[in-house]
């Protein structure tokens, strides 16, 4: 059975609440969940396993700082599992590399999981100052927050560090959003599926169904294959799709739109319903050049009504209220296929509402593509972040700066 905690977790997310958690100790582990695996190495230590049935993974660096990061991973559409003896991937090496333990869950569920993501991730924070923390440092770690935490995420997980910060922001010192899928859930999925209802009415029959998609719909290369060739047939067609959605190819344009359908049947499942809805949706910039082109497709795209109780699932998981309590630093690419790079922009006009744009940085890099970065790269954001910590100095939005000069301190050696 679920403890009494982890289903009050539950409970809370089906109501559509991302709650924080209360900060008290981490409970133990259930009877379902096998003693974790724990690899000792001169790279540290590697443990591997799971907290009620969910996989989580922990590396602590030999040279521990006593410092944390909370990493949260991207939208999956299959479940994660970790092994001990793999290596860390490449947004949190470079977190590792600078002495901070880092901890992650696989949550319980693949796709927006940000229902589970949140109270699974707080409850594995819990266990590691339990089991790490506490045995280490005594006294003064037994306070949630007595240790330097941050929180970490790429993607979907970016908009998870913003919920966080928000929602739960004392045991965290600060947070790093990489290509992060940051603002208002709501008014980021409802583009997507507006651009998908675009794309039946150039390219009518080329994919499955919006309302409902297909319960069994799995994305496949032979799919997106169909779509590319589906453009390339109609280059009129294909060229309103990459102006609609500031594509710079067809096969960009395919990609996405199989990408959406899925994420479309993922948002029905989860709620139970049809959250989207365009009839409000005005479609510009088919054409530069003309408005026919615009006035076409508005006539004669389906227009589609969302069920009520759907959209609010959609609603609460997550619209940020901009209350930023702690520093964030984002970084982007200036031109992502999957994230557009004015993402952060919709956020950033809430946190300045709110009152907290202090607290809020973007920084980008010259690069096409979603997520990216260099480890190098990755390593020298969280060291603008970890000097903003410590010194209360400020990164320059814009361009990421170059590297520490040689021989300069790392702003978390500690």
């Amino acid at each position: 059975m679920f403890s009494h905690r982890r289903l009050q977790f539950i409970l809370l997310a089906n109501m559509g609440l991302l709650v924080a958690p209360a900060a008290t100790a981490a409970e133990p582990r259930t009877a379902r969940d096998p003693e974790p695996e724990v690899i000792h190495t001169a790279s540290g230590t590697t443990e591997v396993g799971t907290l009620d049935t969910v996989p989580y993974r922990i590396d602590i660096p030999p040279a521990w700082n006593h410092g944390l990061v909370v990493y949260f991973h991207g939208y999956s559409e299959g479940p994660y599992t970790y092994r001990a003896s793999a290596l860390m991937n490449e947004q949190t090496l470079p977190l590792f590399d600078r002495g901070y333990a880092v901890i992650q869950s696989g949550y319980s569920t693949t796709g927006w999981a940000l229902a589970e993501a949140y109270p699974e991730t707080e409850q594995l924070r819990q266990y590691f100052i339990r089991r790490y923390a506490q045995p280490i440092l005594g006294k003064s770690a037994k306070k949630d927050g007595s240790i330097e935490t941050i929180v970490a995420g790429g993607s979907m997980g970016g908009a998870l560090v913003t919920a966080v910060l928000e929602l739960n922001p004392k045991p965290y010192a600060g947070g790093l959003d990489l290509c992060g899928s940051v603002g208002p859930t709501d008014l980021a999925f409802q583009r997507r599926f507006a651009w998908r209802a675009a794309f039946d009415f150039y390219f009518p029959g080329v994919l499955p169904p919006l309302d409902p998609v297909p319960a069994d719909f799995q994305e496949s290369r032979m799919l997106r294959h169909r779509a590319e060739d589906a453009l390339h047939a109609n280059p009129a067609g294909a060229a309103a799709m990459r102006n609609l959605t500031g594509l710079h190819t067809d096969h960009e344009v395919a990609d996405d739109m199989v990408y959406f359908t899925y994420v479309v049947a993922d948002m029905q499942r989860r709620s139970h319903g049809n959250p989207f809805d365009n009839r409000n949706f005005l479609y510009t910039g088919s054409d530069p050049s003309s408005s026919a082109s615009d006035n076409a497709l508005n006539d004669g795209v389906r227009r589609y009504a969302a069920d009520p109780r759907a959209r609010q699932y959609l609603l609460h998981h997550y619209t940020p209220n901009g209350q930023l309590h702690h520093p964030m630093l984002a970084l982007h690419t200036t031109y992502d296929p999957r994230i557009p790079a004015g993402t952060l922009s919709v956020y950033a006009e809430q946190v300045a509402i709110a009152g907290y744009s202090d607290n809020l940085v973007q920084q980008y890099v010259r690069r096409d593509g979603h997520c990216t970065f260099t480890q190098d790269e990755i390593g020298r954001t969280f060291d603008e972040l970890l000097q903003w910590i410590h010194t209360g100095r400020r990164p320059i939005p814009g361009d990421l700066p170059a590297a520490s000069r040689p021989g300069e301190a790392l702003p978390g050696s500690h």
